[in-house]
């Protein structure tokens, strides 16, 4: 599916934090996606096209994200942006969830769970930002150019010659297979942070506020979670190593299965969907019998 077909399915919600864009596919419980740093809800979208049939399948775009619209003060810090996910779930009038999460967007799924732990139906974590592992040490010197005002040359480079963000220096490490993310993926990822100065000020914004603190301050939280859950592991994953989804099974009680995808790496919902959807069914499918 290319960003054309996947976003004719493009709405808007208002919110406090601001105009949240998303895309919906099929019926039924909701499931709600959320995505990391520098993506948008088009991660997902081999999951909402193929699970459409079992849930209402929603993919947001988080604050300085994608095609949502925010105020030039608007907090946009991964706590903020867990408070936006309550926020949007009222406007669209949806109690529970059943939640998934990637990379930043994994650890916004934890500070989610964390406060509003009544709105979880199910969780489900890939890999992600955990406790005092934001930012990871290999993103580090991506933080740094950022905070150093490097990010504008950056995106236009890659934007530019899409080999760049393929490559071993820049996104390539995130994908099992770089070559063959198409130009059309990475035109919709980055695009978006350079159709205007703001834009890209709010997206530097987003990453000059990452801080473990968020995440480490809910532990206790995340030791009380009783939401079904489901830990999900690439194991080839240089941001994130499997000892984390060690960590999430352990820390919280609700965890019903923590399983491998060998070889994998971050980016695998998009990689490997069919594999990933086959598991989000069983979960949904168990903790809806349970």
């Amino acid at each position: 599916m290319n960003s054309k077909d996947f976003f004719s399915h493009q709405h808007k919600a208002e919110t406090p934090s601001g105009t949240i864009n998303y895309v919906e596919y099929g019926k039924g419980p909701v499931a709600l996606f959320v995505h990391g740093v520098l993506l948008n809800s088009y991660l997902w979208r081999h999951q909402l096209t193929q699970l459409g049939e079992i849930r209402r399948c929603i993919a947001v775009d988080l604050l300085a994200h994608g095609d949502t619209e925010i105020a030039a003060g608007q907090d946009v810090s991964v706590t903020a942006n867990a408070h936006m996910l309550a926020q949007f779930l009222d406007a669209l009038k949806i109690d529970k969830v059943d939640l998934v999460g990637n990379d930043s967007g994994g650890g916004i799924c934890q500070i989610f769970a964390a406060l509003y732990p009544e709105r979880i139906r199910s969780l489900t974590l890939t890999n992600c930002d955990t406790h005092d592992n934001w930012p990871p040490e290999p993103f580090k010197p991506f933080v740094a150019m950022v905070a150093a005002g490097g990010l504008p040359d950056t995106l236009k480079t890659m934007l530019a010659d899409k080999s760049v963000y393929r490559s071993p220096q820049a996104l390539g490490p995130a994908y099992e297979h770089p070559e063959a993310v198409t130009d059309d993926t990475i035109e919709t990822y980055l695009r978006p942070f350079l159709r205007s100065p703001k834009r890209t000020h709010d997206i530097e914004r987003f990453v000059n506020a990452f801080d473990c603190r968020h995440t480490v301050q809910i532990e206790d939280q995340l030791k009380r979670l009783q939401a079904p859950t489901l830990v999900a592991w690439a194991t080839d994953d240089i941001y994130f190593d499997v000892k984390w989804s060690h960590w999430l099974q352990k820390t919280i009680p609700g965890t019903k299965k923590r399983l491998e995808f060998n070889a994998a790496r971050i980016f695998f919902p998009e990689e490997r969907p069919e594999d990933f959807n086959k598991e989000l069914k069983a979960h949904w499918t168990a903790s809806a019998a349970a």
